[in-house]
């Protein structure tokens, strides 16, 4: 090989390494900001959840007041027969 034709063949060789290079770094800059947009979305999922979780506990919790309430407002089981 003459000494042209080696530096056409390492310089063919030097820009697909380049590529390829950027291909993955591109494919790895992409990988990273979607997971950071996941992360986000995570964090986002998980404030909601504790809103929510907060608001059915309340409801739960309203929900036992108002069982006691009409219990006291019915009172005690009537009897069919009294007792002397």
């Amino acid at each position: 090989m003459s000494a042209e034709m080696l530096a056409i063949v390492l310089s063919g060789v030097a820009l697909l390494l380049s590529f390829v290079g950027m291909f993955i770094g591109g494919f790895a800059r992409m990988i990273r900001r979607m997971d950071a947009g996941f992360a986000r979305l995570e964090a986002r999922i998980d404030r909601l959840e504790a809103k929510l979780e907060a608001r059915i506990a309340a409801v739960e919790e309203e929900q036992v007041e108002v069982k006691v309430a009409v219990a006291r407002l019915e009172g005690p089981p009537r009897h069919l027969l009294t007792v002397r």
